[in-house]
């Protein structure tokens, strides 16, 4: 019997393996390995299946997030709102640029930023906010949007682990100003390195972005802005081609994973399973669930005793990080919901290949162990 995944792509790999190698021995074969065909081939089919009239991709999510600032015109010692809990890369490609994150602590319901607690980090150094969909469910960015307009900032979508999620009838990363993505492989869609993409509707900021990917040029060696080498390779706008199609599907497995999840342990005490919010599809980038932190431990060595594979996202805040202060941003947040969170997530397995027998012996486990711990 083979040993549970966390996230199979082996046999994600193997079930369109004719499809996959095909599309990269055209690569091979035409030779056009930097910005070829397939890049532009494949930023139509993005852009279509996500509804914006640009997509634009380049060399990883990280990357995306830093075209979005700089094509917004972010400058050093200007300030943006971020969440407190998230993947480093939401605040450190603001700490590169001399940027000042200012960490708003999250909403308990679905781990997002709290929009009801922006209007109080709002300076007149405040140029935009970045809003994180964690774990696949997109934040509330009708109200961000609206406060945003207030004030005149922009938004930013990261939307690392959402690709293909819904809210409000508009997919992720049509939501606001920018939407960033990543294709890393455990990602909802993901190639076979690094990937990400920036989605717009706004034909200037979809012009600054080109400029941006490529050092900044407005043709060859003229460079008009300062830019990064950000180009998505085209052997893997080939691979993300073939897997496209692939990910309505195999997000609609997620979430039959996620509702037997959900139905099994949502009403176990100690246990608090991830809330769906209204009008909304979530992508289960990842499926996580709280517990006490103090069986937050010990519940993770009981299943890697049973070959069980968890991991956490993530067991810092971002705010408690040595890289602000080595950036020279001093912090003094003090933001309890993200800090609790840091402290009690754990996730578990969900990816479209899970079989049914592998997902009872994660829940029987986790089961198991609040039984004996009771």
């Amino acid at each position: 019997m083979k040993p549970m995944q966390f996230l199979d792509l082996k046999q994600q790999y193997l079930l369109n393996k004719d499809r996959i190698d095909r599309r990269i021995h055209q690569v091979l074969e035409h030779g056009n390995f930097i910005m070829g065909p397939e890049v532009s081939e494949l930023e139509n089919e993005l852009a279509a299946y996500v509804g914006v009239r640009h997509c634009v991709t380049c060399a990883s999510g990280t990357d995306a997030l830093l075209m979005a600032v700089l094509a917004l015109g972010v400058k050093a010692g200007d300030e943006v709102i971020v969440p407190d809990f998230s993947f480093f890369a939401t605040a450190e490609i603001l700490l590169l640029l001399g940027i000042k994150p200012v960490y708003v602590d999250v909403s308990e319901i679905d781990f997002n930023i709290d929009p009801h607690l922006i209007r109080n980090y709002i300076t007149d150094k405040t140029k935009a906010i970045i809003a994180v969909s964690l774990y696949g469910q997109c934040a509330d960015f009708n109200q961000l949007n609206a406060l945003a307009a207030e004030y005149g900032l922009a938004v930013i979508e990261d939307g690392a682990q959402s690709f293909g999620a819904i809210r409000n009838g508009k997919k992720s990363g049509a939501l606001c100003s920018i939407g960033c993505t990543s294709f890393f492989p455990s990602k909802p869609l993901g190639c076979y390195g690094d990937g990400g993409a920036c989605f717009t509707d706004d034909d200037a900021i979809a012009e600054n972005l080109k400029s941006i990917r490529v050092h900044g040029q407005t043709k060859r060696y003229v460079h008009d802005n300062v830019g990064i080498n950000g180009r998505l390779d085209t052997i893997q706008a080939a691979i993300l081609l073939e897997k496209l199609p692939l990910l309505d599907g195999e997000i609609e497995q997620r979430n039959r994973i996620a509702r037997t999840y959900s139905a099994e342990l949502g009403g176990l005490d100690r246990l608090i399973a991830p809330s769906i919010v209204a009008n909304s599809i979530h992508a289960f980038g990842q499926y996580t669930l709280r517990v006490g932190s103090h069986l937050r431990e010990p519940l993770l060595a009981y299943l890697s005793e049973r070959e069980i594979p968890t991991a956490i996202h993530y067991p810092a805040t971002l705010s408690s990080q040595k890289a602000n202060q080595k950036a020279g941003v001093t912090v003094s947040a003090n933001n309890v919901v993200a800090e609790q969170m840091a402290r009690e997530v754990f996730s578990i397995p969900v990816h479209p290949y899970l079989e049914p027998d592998e997902q009872h012996t994660v829940i029987e486990a986790i089961r198991t162990f609040l039984e004996k711990t009771e």
